[in-house]
C-alpha cells in the first residue's frame, strides 16, 4: 500500500517524541513490509492544510495521521465517503477511537500493526454536518473542557491532572440546561446537566469507547443528576464504563437525534472529539454507517468480522 503520513509535531505525545528518529523507523517498518510512505511533519497550525493536501492526492491508499484527538478527527472528516483509508497513530491522552479500532496504544506498537494491517469500513457521525469519530457533547463535558483548556500543562500526565481539577470544579458548579431531545419519534423536554452523543454505543466495563465501531447507531447519554454527590457518582460510573449501573444517566440509541437548547446557548459551548466549539441553538446528529475506511491490525479485522 502507498502511505502518506501527516504528523502533528504539536499534538499529544508527538510534542515529546524525537520525530526525526521516529520517521526513520516508520519508513523502515513500512518499506520492509512492501509498502511505500511519504512523511510530512507539520506544526499544529498547518495540520488542516497538510491533511487537505494528502487527502486529495492521487495514488495514495492510506493517510496515516499522528496527533491528538483534533488531528485524528480532522483527518477522518477529509476521508469520509472516500476511497482512502485512515491509519490512526494514537498520540492523544485517551485515544478512545483508536482503542475501539483495536489499535495498540504505543506509537511503536501501532506502527508495527500497520505493516500487515487490513482495511475495514466503520461508522462516522456528524453534528450539523460536521463529522466526528468519537463524541458530540454539551453541558458537563463542555464546561470541563473549557476549564481544562484555561489551565497550563505540558505533558499527558499534566493534562490528566488538569482534567481531574476541571471535573471537580464542574461538579461544584454544574450547568443546568433545558433542552428538547428528539430521538426517533419520541420528543423529550427535560432539564439536564449534560448530554453526550457517541459514534456507536460505548462498551461496558472500560473507558468510554465503542466496542463495535460499525454498529450503526448513535449512543445517546443524558445526565440528569444535579446534586454534587449524584454528579460525582455519575462521572465515576462513566469513567469505569458502568453506564447501565448509573441511576443518573439515561441511555438511548438511534440513527439520528436532534438537540434543541432552550436555555441561552451563548453561555454554553459544545465539544466535538475533544475540541470546544460554538453551541448552536439546534443540533442534528446522525450516524453514517460504513462511511469511513480505516486500517486496523489484522487480528482486529478478524475479530470485527467474527
Amino acid at each position: 500500500m502507498r502511505f502518506a503520513a501527516v504528523l502533528n509535531r504539536d499534538g499529544g505525545t508527538m510534542r515529546t517524541t524525537d520525530l526525526s528518529a521516529f520517521s526513520d523507523r516508520m519508513r523502515q517498518t513500512l518499506e520492509a513490509a512492501g509498502h511505500t510512505v511519504d512523511i510530512n511533519v507539520v506544526a499544529g497550525s498547518d495540520i488542516v492544510a497538510a491533511l487537505d493536501k494528502v487527502a486529495s492526492r492521487r495514488g495514495i491508499d492510506v493517510v496515516l495521521a499522528g496527533g491528538g484527538d483534533g488531528t485524528i478527527s480532522a483527518a477522518a472528516a477529509r476521508l469520509m465517503n472516500g476511497k482512502k483509508a485512515l491509519a490512526v497513530l494514537p498520540a492523544g491522552t485517551m485515544n478512545l477511537f483508536a482503542r475501539g479500532l483495536g489499535i495498540p496504544q504505543t506509537l511503536e506498537g501501532a506502527l508495527t500493526s500497520f505493516a500487515d494491517g487490513e482495511v475495514i469500513a466503520v461508522d462516522i457521525a456528524s453534528a450539523n454536518g460536521r463529522p466526528f469519530v468519537h463524541q458530540f457533547s454539551i453541558g458537563l463535558h463542555a464546561r470541563m473542557v473549557k476549564l481544562r483548556d484555561n489551565m497550563e500543562f505540558a505533558s499527558r500526565l499534566g493534562k490528566i491532572r488538569a482534567s481531574a481539577k476541571a471535573a471537580w470544579t464542574t461538579i461544584n458548579n454544574p450547568p443546568a440546561m433545558k433542552v428538547t431531545l428528539t430521538v426517533g419519534d419520541a420528543e423529550i423536554v427535560t432539564r439536564i446537566s449534560g448530554i453526550g452523543i457517541s459514534n456507536n454505543l460505548f462498551g461496558e466495563g472500560h473507558l468510554p469507547y465503542a466496542d463495535n465501531p460499525a454498529g450503526g447507531v448513535l449512543g445517546i447519554y443524558v445526565t440528569v443528576a444535579r446534586q454534587r454527590g449524584q454528579l460525582a457518582r455519575a462521572l465515576f460510573d462513566m469513567a469505569r464504563g458502568r453506564w447501565r449501573d448509573s441511576d443518573h444517566v439515561e441511555i438511548h440509541q438511534a440513527d439520528k437525534a436532534v438537540v434543541k437548547i432552550h436555555t441561552g446557548s451563548k453561555k454554553f459551548g459544545a465539544v466535538i472529539d475533544g475540541e470546544l466549539v460554538k453551541l448552536e441553538r439546534e443540533t442534528a446528529v446522525q450516524i453514517h454507517p460504513g462511511a469511513l475506511k480505516v486500517l486496523v491490525p489484522a487480528r482486529a479485522a478478524q475479530a470485527k468480522a467474527a
